[in-house]
């Protein structure tokens, strides 16, 4: 099917995205926070989340949007800056949840975020990240062929593979993370953990924020 559609080297095609997925970053680090405050139906939700953002970053690159951002420095701007308000806007709660001590921690474990809300921030954490757009835009064409008979739907082919590819990757981070949770969980260790990763979201946001245009 895939040399139908145009598509070769299939096979380095997944050992980059392999690669790509076990680099340390937003999605990974989204993931793991949420499977280590709220447990494996939290980091289930997340990493869905985050794959559904990949859908609309692949639908983006297939139709054309992610090329806006690519020439248009007011679209990357516009979306760079979103995302980075966002990133702070989850560092900031992460903070606070540290900041209100053991108390709080206790009170977080008894009634974790609802899991529609950690989906929904996986997506927008996804999303509003333009790098991942222009990286689509960027990397899947690398595996098309120029005479492909059929380019959009070679996109999206390639994009379906990329994201099932992902999800596998973030579970298997979900059930070793829930199992490291298992093992040390406790209040103070909570709190030192929102700490932590509001402190890497906050930097996060301060990186996206530095981003140019390629």
């Amino acid at each position: 099917m895939g040399e139908s559609l145009g598509i070769h080297d299939l096979a380095l095609f997944t050992l980059a995205v392999f690669l790509l997925n076990a680099t340390p970053g937003v999605d990974m680090l989204y993931t793991a926070s949420r499977t280590l405050t709220g447990g494996w139906r939290a980091g289930v939700a997340a990493s869905l989340g985050v794959c559904a953002g990949c859908v609309v970053h692949t639908l983006a690159a297939a139709f054309g949007l992610a090329a806006l951002m690519a020439v248009s420095a007011w679209a990357f701007a516009v979306v760079k800056w979103a995302g980075a308000a966002y990133l702070v806007w989850l560092g900031v709660g992460m903070l606070r949840q540290a900041w209100h001590g053991a108390a709080g921690a206790s009170t977080a474990a008894a009634a974790p975020a609802p899991l529609g809300a950690v989906f929904r921030q996986g997506l927008l954490t996804n999303v509003l990240n333009p790098k991942v757009a222009l990286f689509f835009l960027a990397f899947l064409p690398q595996f098309i062929a120029p005479d492909a008979p059929h380019k959009t739907l070679a996109f999206l082919a390639l994009g379906a593979w990329a994201i099932v590819q992902g999800l596998v990757f973030l579970l298997a981070l979900v059930a070793v993370t829930a199992a490291l949770r298992r093992l040390g969980g406790s209040p103070r260790l909570a709190r030192a953990l929102n700490a932590a990763g509001g402190l890497l979201f906050l930097g996060l946001a301060a990186r996206l924020a530095q981003a140019e245009a390629k």
